[in-house]
């Protein structure tokens, strides 16, 4: 549905209603704040001060107040690799679209050389494709609707050549994109704009690996009189920004309306992540007629083998498919169809996490009860 008839169609919708005194105030927004920060923090863990911030800036764009002639919001996630900086993403497109996949992804690791501006800008006159105007960008998912805004991403950014990234000045500047041909323009202004980096992540690393040089430097850095009353994070945010300024241009940090530092994830986020990813899980093989729970005893297995500073949920995820996902693949692979339900308990026994089957129609014990009474596991 293009931009245009979405609008006329609000207004109508606006004409039919009566007007009541008292009723909530109405823009031409139709998502509900509360409820996409409540799906958005189902998603993310570890995160809440970036997450309030963003609430924030959802609130302003809700209340439409933001400058019509830029994009509504242009923010960049920098932070270690899987601590939820694409995922965020993620989540807000599918808390206000509907679906995960619902925004523009462009993958700065792509656009390495110097010639590879074209793919965001158009073909230069005189060369191959410039007639056509051909573009990575998604028109549909960038515009969005008059009621829903376009979201766009676009991931890694510091991999991508300089002149690819400085051709998006005037995008984040006044919300435009005319392509090189001319006579095409990509509108920005009723967008969502998200960037992330890996810039400044070895430092946080580091920093949290407890070494001498970093604490060091910290020591130094909370002996300045302007930094006593401030706190960890505001010193890793002044680490990260500094490495940022090394590696872009004023002129395009200073675009930005947040910049967000995201942190390494601690243990005791990593047990929300492994419930939704086991609620994943169950969700795909909920086809079998299977289910898994895991008993206290392998959700501390799982998180403490999960735990990794550096390479941060992603590692948890290899964790689950090493320990969990590749026995209970071998076990389902040898049901017949039809077979009798299954509730697969996963347990530590002897030092190693073992699995129990049980046909949920006959047992009426507790499950992590049966564990302990019978030594029968897939892996024995």
């Amino acid at each position: 549905m293009t931009f245009i008839t979405t609008k006329l169609k609000d207004l109508n919708d606006r004409q039919q209603q009566p007007a009541h005194q008292g009723n909530r105030l109405v823009t031409r927004f139709r998502f509900d704040v509360r409820q996409v920060m409540s799906h958005v923090r189902s998603k993310i863990f570890g995160q809440e001060e970036t997450l309030r911030r963003l609430e924030e800036m959802l609130n302003i764009i809700w209340s439409d107040i933001t400058e019509p002639d830029r994009p509504l919001y242009v923010a960049l996630f920098l932070g270690p690799t899987g601590v939820g900086k694409t995922e965020i993403v993620r989540a807000l497109s599918e808390a206000i679209h509907g679906s995960p996949e619902a925004f523009c992804r462009i993958d700065m690791n792509t656009l390495t050389q110097e010639h590879y501006a074209a793919a965001l800008t158009g073909a230069p006159p005189g060369y191959v494709g410039s007639k056509e105007g051909t573009s990575l960008f998604q028109m549909e998912k960038i515009e969005g609707s008059y009621s829903k805004p376009g979201i766009i991403l676009f991931d890694e950014l510091e991999k991508a050549n300089d002149q690819v990234i400085y051709s998006l000045l005037n995008v984040m500047d006044n919300g435009l994109m005319v392509m090189t041909s001319g006579e095409k323009v990509i509108n920005f202004r009723n967008t969502l704009i998200f960037m992330t980096s890996n810039v400044g992540a070895k430092e946080i690393i580091d920093y949290a690996d407890g070494g001498f040089k970093y604490s060091l430097r910290k020591f130094l850095w909370f002996l300045q009189p302007s930094h006593w009353r401030k706190g960890e994070k505001d010193f890793l945010r002044d680490v990260t920004l500094k490495q940022l300024e090394k590696r872009f241009s004023p002129e395009f940090i200073n675009r930005f309306d947040d910049i967000f530092v995201f942190n390494w994830l601690h243990q005791e986020v990593l047990g929300y992540i492994l419930d939704m990813n086991v609620q994943s899980l169950n969700h795909r093989i909920q086809k079998y007629n299977c289910q898994l729970r895991l008993d206290e005893s392998a959700r501390k297995f799982l998180i403490k083998e999960g735990l990794n500073k550096r390479y941060g949920a992603r590692f948890l995820k290899r964790i689950i498919r090493k320990y969990i996902e590749v026995p209970l693949a071998s076990q389902i692979s040898q049901r017949l169809q039809g077979e009798t339900s299954l509730l697969f308990v996963a347990g530590m026994q002897n030092g190693k996490l073992n699995f129990l089957a049980i046909e949920e129609p006959k047992s009426s014990k507790d499950p992590e009860l049966l564990l302990k009474e019978t030594g029968q596991s897939l892996n024995s």
